[in-house]
């Protein structure tokens, strides 16, 4: 019994696993880099939906007597005349969501704030408002750059610590897959709508941190096998390293995703955003391991990795 508990009861890929990644390694590439692209252009337009963190602003979530009603609600408010008054429903039917530009200064927003509270009880009797957040222009442009400059610099981060300990090859590569990752998880929530707020900055750059995580035990691999097989092409290199890693891979992304699931299920329209963006770039991470990484990988160390590989084709020719 003890000999059968001391042997793994579930492997995700068997052990014995030979799949020949790197024969789409020109694929994955040229895919990654359209979604990229697209990605960029979806963020330009339609534009990411800014959050009050980094476009300013009033929210105000409020809970009235029974269902709410938001065309009624929503009369109610726009008639105040404060600019561009949205409403939502915020979870239950009887929670909604208040959203009013910037009112200038802080007594703009205190007169505001009175005057929708004033508004929304009259037209519906037993109104709460259980919570008001205000952020100014100036607030949400240095709260915007302070989230990029720290985007910004975890990036730089990791491009420098994967310098040093590998080889410049894996570095270059692994800052590549970080900017693709990144901007596809910039698409995903100009395609999603998910509000691009202060936790969504968050959400990234903890993705970025699992990346790296996930990328230096790929290259841990590679740079032992690279020693162990001094004469086994690139090529069979790289896609042995992956397969030797992807039990790991797997199983340690599939332990994060169950973990972040129920926050983006059950956690509310506060965590939905972080959790879903979350669960997206687990398993961009995941992937791009596989189909950016090591190819990069394969191309930028075919003549440094393997010199004397990437020397056999132009004695060839020459002679």
């Amino acid at each position: 019994m003890f000999r059968a508990l001391s042997r793994p009861l579930f492997r995700i890929v068997p052990d014995d696993t030979r799949i020949p990644f790197m024969k789409g390694a020109v694929a994955g590439l040229m895919l990654s880099a359209f979604l990229s692209i697209a990605s960029v252009v979806l963020a330009i337009y339609p534009g990411l939906a800014r959050g009050i963190d980094f476009q300013g602003g009033i929210v105000m979530e409020i809970r009235t007597e029974g269902q709410a009603d938001l065309a009624r609600l929503r009369s109610a408010a726009s008639a105040l005349d404060l600019g561009d008054v949205g409403l939502q429903q915020f979870g239950a039917p009887d929670a909604v969501l208040i959203r009013l530009p910037v009112q200038g200064d802080e007594a703009g927003t205190q007169r505001a704030v009175a005057a929708v509270r004033a508004a929304l009880e009259e037209a519906s009797p037993g109104t709460r408002v259980l919570r008001v957040e205000a952020v100014g222009e100036r607030v949400s442009g240095e709260l915007f750059r302070g989230g990029m400059i720290a985007l910004g610099i975890s990036l730089l981060a990791m491009l420098i610590y994967i310098w040093f300990r590998f080889e410049w090859q894996f570095g270059i590569a692994a800052i590549i897959t970080l900017i693709l990752d990144t901007t596809k998880t910039v698409g995903f929530l100009a395609v999603t709508q998910i509000e691009f707020n202060l936790q969504t900055i968050a959400a990234i750059l903890t993705i970025v941190g699992f990346s790296v995580n996930d990328k230096v035990v790929v290259f841990d691999r590679m740079r032992e096998n690279l020693r162990k097989f001094k004469q086994m092409p690139l090529r069979d290199v790289v896609d042995l390293s992956i397969n030797e890693t992807l039990n790991r891979s797997i199983g340690t992304s599939a332990t994060l995703f169950l973990s972040a699931l129920p926050l983006a299920l059950f956690g509310g329209d506060a965590l939905a955003g972080f959790a879903w963006t979350m669960l997206f770039g687990i398993v961009l991470s995941t992937s791009s391991s596989i189909f950016i990484t090591a190819p990069l990988v394969l191309y930028t160390g075919a003549k440094s990795l393997r010199p004397k590989e990437a020397a056999a084709p132009a004695q060839a020719a020459a002679t």
